[in-house]
Protein backbone atom coordinates (compact mmCIF):
# COMPACT_ATOMS: atom_id res chain seq x y z
CA UNK A 1 0.00 0.00 0.00
CA UNK A 2 1.13 3.97 -0.36
CA UNK A 3 -0.08 6.67 1.18
CA UNK A 4 -1.66 10.38 0.33
CA UNK A 5 -1.56 12.27 2.55
CA UNK A 6 -2.70 16.05 2.42
CA UNK A 7 -5.03 18.80 4.11
CA UNK A 8 -7.75 20.60 3.93
CA UNK A 9 -6.16 23.97 4.97
CA UNK A 10 -3.47 25.04 6.79
CA UNK A 11 -5.59 24.66 10.52
CA UNK A 12 -7.45 21.41 9.16
CA UNK A 13 -7.08 17.96 10.37
CA UNK A 14 -5.03 15.96 7.96
CA UNK A 15 -6.28 13.02 6.34
CA UNK A 16 -4.41 9.92 4.86
CA UNK A 17 -6.00 8.23 1.88
CA UNK A 18 -4.30 4.77 1.34
CA UNK A 19 -4.34 3.35 -2.65
CA UNK A 20 -3.10 -0.20 -3.38
CA UNK A 21 0.11 -0.52 -5.09
CA UNK A 22 -0.90 -1.60 -8.08
CA UNK A 23 -2.94 1.56 -8.82
CA UNK A 24 -0.14 3.80 -8.77
CA UNK A 25 0.31 5.38 -12.07
CA UNK A 26 -2.95 4.59 -13.02
CA UNK A 27 -4.60 6.77 -15.04
CA UNK A 28 -7.12 9.26 -13.29
CA UNK A 29 -10.12 7.48 -14.39
CA UNK A 30 -8.78 3.91 -13.73
CA UNK A 31 -8.41 4.76 -9.59
CA UNK A 32 -11.83 4.10 -7.55
CA UNK A 33 -11.35 6.06 -4.26
CA UNK A 34 -13.92 4.06 -1.39
CA UNK A 35 -16.47 7.01 0.45
CA UNK A 36 -15.02 8.19 3.39
CA UNK A 37 -16.31 10.28 6.11
CA UNK A 38 -13.90 13.27 7.48
CA UNK A 39 -14.85 14.18 10.68
CA UNK A 40 -13.60 18.23 11.43
CA UNK A 41 -15.05 21.58 12.58
CA UNK A 42 -13.94 24.52 13.68
CA UNK A 43 -13.31 25.96 17.26
CA UNK A 44 -14.85 28.90 16.60
CA UNK A 45 -17.73 30.06 14.69
CA UNK A 46 -16.08 33.90 14.03
CA UNK A 47 -12.79 33.45 11.82
CA UNK A 48 -11.95 36.64 10.44
CA UNK A 49 -9.94 39.25 8.75
CA UNK A 50 -10.09 42.90 8.64
CA UNK A 51 -8.83 45.13 5.70
CA UNK A 52 -8.50 49.10 6.21
CA UNK A 53 -9.31 50.74 2.84
CA UNK A 54 -9.86 53.99 4.68
CA UNK A 55 -5.82 55.08 5.62
CA UNK A 56 -5.55 53.65 1.89
CA UNK A 57 -7.61 52.61 -0.38
CA UNK A 58 -7.91 49.20 -2.53
CA UNK A 59 -10.37 48.57 -5.12
CA UNK A 60 -13.21 45.99 -5.76
CA UNK A 61 -10.82 43.79 -7.83
CA UNK A 62 -8.09 44.27 -4.66
CA UNK A 63 -10.37 43.50 -2.31
CA UNK A 64 -12.13 40.32 -4.17
CA UNK A 65 -8.73 38.99 -4.50
CA UNK A 66 -8.13 39.59 -0.23
CA UNK A 67 -11.44 37.70 -0.13
CA UNK A 68 -10.44 34.78 -2.58
CA UNK A 69 -6.71 34.36 -0.54
CA UNK A 70 -8.53 34.22 3.31
CA UNK A 71 -11.16 32.16 2.04
CA UNK A 72 -8.46 29.58 1.06
CA UNK A 73 -8.17 29.24 5.19
CA UNK A 74 -11.85 28.76 5.86
CA UNK A 75 -11.73 32.26 7.31
CA UNK A 76 -15.44 32.99 7.19
CA UNK A 77 -15.93 36.99 8.01
CA UNK A 78 -13.85 40.54 6.26
CA UNK A 79 -14.32 43.14 8.05
CA UNK A 80 -13.93 46.25 5.91
CA UNK A 81 -13.26 49.64 7.67
CA UNK A 82 -14.68 51.82 5.53
CA UNK A 83 -14.14 54.99 7.15
CA UNK A 84 -11.38 57.27 9.24
CA UNK A 85 -9.70 60.90 9.09
CA UNK A 86 -7.76 59.94 6.00
CA UNK A 87 -11.16 58.98 4.04
CA UNK A 88 -14.72 58.10 3.48
CA UNK A 89 -15.26 55.23 1.00
CA UNK A 90 -18.67 54.56 0.47
CA UNK A 91 -20.85 56.41 -1.78
CA UNK A 92 -24.26 57.19 0.81
CA UNK A 93 -27.53 58.69 -0.84
CA UNK A 94 -28.08 62.08 0.36
CA UNK A 95 -24.65 63.09 1.70
CA UNK A 96 -22.80 63.16 -1.61
CA UNK A 97 -19.90 65.24 -0.59
CA UNK A 98 -18.80 62.03 1.53
CA UNK A 99 -17.03 60.74 -1.80
CA UNK A 100 -17.10 63.85 -3.62
CA UNK A 101 -14.39 65.52 -0.80
CA UNK A 102 -14.27 63.14 1.42
CA UNK A 103 -12.64 60.29 -0.25
CA UNK A 104 -10.72 62.16 -2.23
CA UNK A 105 -7.15 61.69 -0.33
CA UNK A 106 -5.36 58.63 1.61
CA UNK A 107 -2.36 58.98 3.99
CA UNK A 108 0.38 60.85 2.42
CA UNK A 109 -1.59 62.52 0.52
CA UNK A 110 -2.34 59.85 -2.42
CA UNK A 111 -5.53 59.88 -4.51
CA UNK A 112 -8.07 58.60 -2.25
CA UNK A 113 -11.58 56.61 -4.07
CA UNK A 114 -14.42 55.05 -2.83
CA UNK A 115 -17.19 52.02 -3.68
CA UNK A 116 -20.18 52.91 -5.31
CA UNK A 117 -23.24 51.39 -3.84
CA UNK A 118 -23.04 48.99 -6.98
CA UNK A 119 -19.24 48.48 -6.33
CA UNK A 120 -19.97 47.44 -2.46
CA UNK A 121 -22.81 45.31 -3.48
CA UNK A 122 -20.78 43.23 -5.91
CA UNK A 123 -17.88 42.76 -2.87
CA UNK A 124 -20.79 41.50 -0.87
CA UNK A 125 -21.77 39.03 -3.58
CA UNK A 126 -18.44 37.62 -4.52
CA UNK A 127 -18.03 37.08 -0.76
CA UNK A 128 -21.40 35.34 0.17
CA UNK A 129 -20.13 32.66 -2.88
CA UNK A 130 -16.98 31.79 -1.19
CA UNK A 131 -18.77 31.87 2.36
CA UNK A 132 -17.46 34.81 3.86
CA UNK A 133 -19.41 37.80 5.27
CA UNK A 134 -19.32 41.10 4.97
CA UNK A 135 -18.73 42.73 8.03
CA UNK A 136 -18.86 47.01 7.34
CA UNK A 137 -17.37 49.47 10.09
CA UNK A 138 -18.04 52.97 9.93
CA UNK A 139 -16.09 54.11 12.70
CA UNK A 140 -17.64 57.04 15.67
CA UNK A 141 -17.78 59.11 17.10
CA UNK A 142 -14.05 59.75 16.39
CA UNK A 143 -11.52 58.80 13.56
CA UNK A 144 -14.37 60.84 11.63
CA UNK A 145 -12.49 63.62 10.20
CA UNK A 146 -13.01 62.70 6.59
CA UNK A 147 -16.96 63.49 7.38
CA UNK A 148 -16.02 66.44 9.30
CA UNK A 149 -14.71 67.61 6.22
CA UNK A 150 -17.51 67.28 4.04
CA UNK A 151 -20.00 68.22 6.30
CA UNK A 152 -19.40 71.26 8.79
CA UNK A 153 -22.90 70.55 10.30
CA UNK A 154 -21.43 67.69 11.79
CA UNK A 155 -18.96 69.55 14.08
CA UNK A 156 -20.13 71.54 17.15
CA UNK A 157 -18.42 74.83 15.92
CA UNK A 158 -19.84 74.85 12.64
CA UNK A 159 -16.85 74.92 10.69
CA UNK A 160 -15.23 72.09 8.49
CA UNK A 161 -11.89 71.15 8.93
CA UNK A 162 -9.11 70.59 6.76
CA UNK A 163 -8.87 67.09 5.01
CA UNK A 164 -6.11 64.89 6.83
CA UNK A 165 -3.30 63.01 5.29
CA UNK A 166 -1.39 61.97 8.38
CA UNK A 167 -1.61 59.05 10.77
CA UNK A 168 -2.20 60.67 14.27
CA UNK A 169 -5.45 59.79 16.20
CA UNK A 170 -7.87 61.19 18.96
CA UNK A 171 -8.43 64.03 17.37
CA UNK A 172 -11.85 63.95 15.37
CA UNK A 173 -15.23 63.78 16.73
CA UNK A 174 -18.95 63.98 15.35
CA UNK A 175 -20.66 66.35 17.76
CA UNK A 176 -23.84 65.09 19.48
CA UNK A 177 -26.31 67.80 17.66
CA UNK A 178 -29.81 66.60 15.01
CA UNK A 179 -27.71 67.00 11.92
CA UNK A 180 -25.24 64.09 13.29
CA UNK A 181 -27.93 62.10 14.51
CA UNK A 182 -29.47 62.41 10.88
CA UNK A 183 -26.21 61.45 9.34
CA UNK A 184 -25.65 58.50 11.40
CA UNK A 185 -29.34 57.37 10.73
CA UNK A 186 -28.76 57.22 7.52
CA UNK A 187 -25.64 55.64 7.23
CA UNK A 188 -26.19 52.68 9.12
CA UNK A 189 -29.86 51.98 7.45
CA UNK A 190 -28.21 52.51 3.65
CA UNK A 191 -25.39 50.30 4.32
CA UNK A 192 -27.83 47.51 6.51
CA UNK A 193 -29.46 47.45 3.21
CA UNK A 194 -26.86 46.75 1.27
CA UNK A 195 -25.47 44.36 3.93
CA UNK A 196 -27.25 40.66 3.99
CA UNK A 197 -24.97 39.70 6.92
CA UNK A 198 -26.09 40.53 10.62
CA UNK A 199 -23.63 42.38 11.94
CA UNK A 200 -22.79 46.27 11.87
CA UNK A 201 -19.34 48.06 13.54
CA UNK A 202 -19.34 51.02 14.85
CA UNK A 203 -15.51 51.93 15.83
CA UNK A 204 -15.63 53.72 19.02
CA UNK A 205 -12.23 53.24 19.74
CA UNK A 206 -9.51 55.92 20.49
CA UNK A 207 -11.80 58.74 21.27
CA UNK A 208 -9.88 61.88 23.13
CA UNK A 209 -11.87 64.52 22.60
CA UNK A 210 -15.34 63.69 24.65
CA UNK A 211 -15.73 63.44 28.32
CA UNK A 212 -16.73 59.90 29.45
CA UNK A 213 -20.27 60.77 30.01
CA UNK A 214 -20.27 62.44 26.38
CA UNK A 215 -18.70 59.21 24.39
CA UNK A 216 -21.13 56.62 26.42
CA UNK A 217 -24.10 58.99 25.58
CA UNK A 218 -23.20 58.90 21.71
CA UNK A 219 -22.25 54.71 21.78
CA UNK A 220 -25.36 53.98 23.70
CA UNK A 221 -27.98 56.01 21.02
CA UNK A 222 -25.55 54.48 18.32
CA UNK A 223 -26.15 50.95 19.36
CA UNK A 224 -30.33 51.84 19.53
CA UNK A 225 -29.98 52.89 15.84
CA UNK A 226 -27.77 49.73 14.47
CA UNK A 227 -30.70 47.66 16.16
CA UNK A 228 -33.24 49.78 14.81
CA UNK A 229 -31.85 49.01 11.25
CA UNK A 230 -31.38 44.92 12.03
CA UNK A 231 -28.06 44.63 12.57
CA UNK A 232 -25.99 43.77 15.80
CA UNK A 233 -23.60 46.09 16.75
CA UNK A 234 -19.81 45.60 17.39
CA UNK A 235 -17.14 47.39 18.79
CA UNK A 236 -13.70 48.05 20.00
CA UNK A 237 -13.40 47.17 23.27
CA UNK A 238 -13.66 50.91 24.54
CA UNK A 239 -17.73 50.66 24.29
CA UNK A 240 -17.17 48.73 27.58
CA UNK A 241 -17.65 52.05 28.74
CA UNK A 242 -20.76 52.91 27.55
CA UNK A 243 -24.15 50.57 28.89
CA UNK A 244 -24.22 47.96 25.93
CA UNK A 245 -27.02 46.70 24.25
CA UNK A 246 -27.55 42.67 24.88
CA UNK A 247 -26.75 41.93 21.31
CA UNK A 248 -23.76 44.26 21.16
CA UNK A 249 -20.23 42.09 20.52
CA UNK A 250 -16.92 43.36 21.68
CA UNK A 251 -13.44 43.04 19.75
CA UNK A 252 -10.63 43.04 21.90
CA UNK A 253 -7.54 44.99 20.65
CA UNK A 254 -5.65 46.70 23.08
CA UNK A 255 -3.44 43.80 25.29
CA UNK A 256 -3.66 45.81 28.39
CA UNK A 257 -7.40 46.39 28.17
CA UNK A 258 -8.24 46.83 32.11
CA UNK A 259 -12.22 46.68 32.46
CA UNK A 260 -14.21 43.36 31.18
CA UNK A 261 -17.76 43.45 29.52
CA UNK A 262 -20.60 42.54 31.04
CA UNK A 263 -21.31 38.29 31.79
CA UNK A 264 -22.82 36.55 28.64
CA UNK A 265 -21.22 39.49 26.72
CA UNK A 266 -19.58 38.17 23.26
CA UNK A 267 -16.14 38.81 22.15
CA UNK A 268 -14.20 38.82 19.19
CA UNK A 269 -10.59 38.41 20.19
CA UNK A 270 -7.65 40.71 17.68
CA UNK A 271 -5.28 41.51 20.58
CA UNK A 272 -2.63 44.29 18.90
CA UNK A 273 0.49 42.11 20.03
CA UNK A 274 -0.69 39.25 18.35
CA UNK A 275 -3.17 39.72 15.46
CA UNK A 276 -2.49 42.74 13.93
CA UNK A 277 -1.45 42.31 10.46
CA UNK A 278 0.54 45.71 9.80
CA UNK A 279 2.98 45.53 12.73
CA UNK A 280 6.81 44.50 11.61
CA UNK A 281 7.75 41.19 11.55
CA UNK A 282 11.27 41.98 12.99
CA UNK A 283 13.67 45.44 12.82
CA UNK A 284 14.02 44.48 8.95
CA UNK A 285 10.75 44.91 7.98
CA UNK A 286 10.53 47.62 5.74
CA UNK A 287 7.12 47.94 5.51
CA UNK A 288 4.71 48.15 8.92
CA UNK A 289 4.31 50.00 12.58
CA UNK A 290 5.66 48.66 15.69
CA UNK A 291 3.74 50.15 18.54
CA UNK A 292 2.48 46.85 19.18
CA UNK A 293 5.92 45.37 19.18
CA UNK A 294 7.06 42.99 16.09
CA UNK A 295 5.27 40.05 15.41
CA UNK A 296 6.99 37.48 14.15
CA UNK A 297 5.26 33.88 12.90
CA UNK A 298 5.74 32.46 16.31
CA UNK A 299 4.09 35.10 18.01
CA UNK A 300 1.41 34.95 15.95
CA UNK A 301 0.62 31.35 16.46
CA UNK A 302 1.59 31.06 20.39
CA UNK A 303 -1.26 32.53 21.59
CA UNK A 304 -4.77 31.21 23.18
CA UNK A 305 -7.77 33.35 22.84
CA UNK A 306 -9.47 31.46 25.95
CA UNK A 307 -7.00 32.88 27.86
CA UNK A 308 -6.44 36.25 26.77
CA UNK A 309 -9.24 37.91 29.13
CA UNK A 310 -8.99 36.52 33.30
CA UNK A 311 -12.63 35.67 34.66
CA UNK A 312 -14.32 35.00 31.21
CA UNK A 313 -15.49 31.79 29.93
CA UNK A 314 -14.77 30.01 26.71
CA UNK A 315 -18.40 30.57 25.49
CA UNK A 316 -18.22 33.84 25.30
CA UNK A 317 -15.63 33.80 22.81
CA UNK A 318 -16.73 33.64 19.19
CA UNK A 319 -13.78 33.84 17.58
CA UNK A 320 -10.40 35.23 16.28
CA UNK A 321 -10.15 38.70 13.92
CA UNK A 322 -6.54 39.57 12.63
CA UNK A 323 -6.88 43.57 11.57
CA UNK A 324 -4.64 45.06 9.07
CA UNK A 325 -4.60 48.63 8.93
CA UNK A 326 -3.22 50.68 5.92
CA UNK A 327 -1.29 53.15 7.41
CA UNK A 328 1.97 52.03 5.13
CA UNK A 329 0.34 49.51 2.56
CA UNK A 330 -0.44 51.83 -0.24
CA UNK A 331 -1.18 48.54 -3.03
CA UNK A 332 -2.21 45.20 -2.57
CA UNK A 333 0.88 43.31 -2.78
CA UNK A 334 1.87 45.22 0.38
CA UNK A 335 -1.05 43.40 2.02
CA UNK A 336 -0.02 40.71 0.66
CA UNK A 337 3.71 41.26 2.34
CA UNK A 338 2.21 41.74 5.84
CA UNK A 339 -0.50 38.86 5.75
CA UNK A 340 1.54 36.48 4.76
CA UNK A 341 2.09 34.30 6.20
CA UNK A 342 0.88 35.67 10.00
CA UNK A 343 -2.81 34.95 8.45
CA UNK A 344 -2.30 31.20 8.23
CA UNK A 345 -1.35 31.27 11.88
CA UNK A 346 -4.70 33.13 12.80
CA UNK A 347 -6.37 30.55 10.66
CA UNK A 348 -5.22 27.54 12.76
CA UNK A 349 -5.68 29.77 16.02
CA UNK A 350 -9.29 30.23 14.66
CA UNK A 351 -10.18 26.06 13.55
CA UNK A 352 -7.91 23.94 15.48
CA UNK A 353 -8.70 23.29 19.35
CA UNK A 354 -5.66 24.73 21.64
CA UNK A 355 -4.89 20.89 22.76
CA UNK A 356 -4.66 19.96 19.04
CA UNK A 357 -1.68 22.61 18.34
CA UNK A 358 1.43 22.34 17.49
CA UNK A 359 3.92 25.04 17.04
CA UNK A 360 6.94 22.35 14.78
CA UNK A 361 3.97 20.93 12.82
CA UNK A 362 2.21 23.64 11.88
CA UNK A 363 5.64 25.60 10.77
CA UNK A 364 6.19 22.49 8.76
CA UNK A 365 2.81 22.51 6.84
CA UNK A 366 3.24 26.32 6.49
CA UNK A 367 6.47 25.72 4.52
CA UNK A 368 4.60 23.56 2.42
CA UNK A 369 2.54 26.57 1.37
CA UNK A 370 4.88 28.17 -0.37
CA UNK A 371 4.34 26.61 -4.01
CA UNK A 372 0.44 27.26 -3.75
CA UNK A 373 1.32 31.10 -3.11
CA UNK A 374 4.06 31.62 -5.62
CA UNK A 375 1.70 30.13 -7.95
CA UNK A 376 -1.19 32.40 -7.10
CA UNK A 377 1.21 34.89 -6.91
CA UNK A 378 1.35 36.07 -3.34
CA UNK A 379 4.12 38.11 -2.41
CA UNK A 380 4.47 36.72 1.10
CA UNK A 381 7.31 37.35 3.55
CA UNK A 382 9.49 34.59 3.29
CA UNK A 383 10.09 34.47 6.89
CA UNK A 384 13.68 32.42 7.91
CA UNK A 385 11.47 30.94 11.03
CA UNK A 386 10.64 28.35 8.16
CA UNK A 387 11.38 25.83 6.10
CA UNK A 388 10.12 27.01 2.81
CA UNK A 389 9.48 23.76 0.29
CA UNK A 390 11.09 25.15 -3.25
CA UNK A 391 9.84 23.28 -6.49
Amino acid sequence: MTKREGACHCGAVRFTVELPVELRGARPHAIAVPAVRIGDRPRYAWRGAMLDVARHFFGPDEVKRYIDLIALYKLNRLHLHLSDDQGWRLEIPGWPNLTRHGATTAVGGGPGGYYTRDDYRSIVQYAQERFVTIVPEIDMPGHTNAALSSYAELTCDGRAPALYTGIEVGFSALCDNDATWRFVDDVVREIAAMTPGPYFHLGGDEVKTLTPGQYARFMERAQAIVRKHGKEPIGWDEIVHARLDPATIVQYWRPDASIEPPAGTRLIMSPANRAYLDMKYDEQTALGLNWAGMISVRTAYDWDPARLLPNVTPDAILGVEAPLWSETLAAMHDVEYMAFPRLAAVAEIAWTPQAARNRDDFHARLGRQAPRWSALGVNFFRTPEIDWVVR
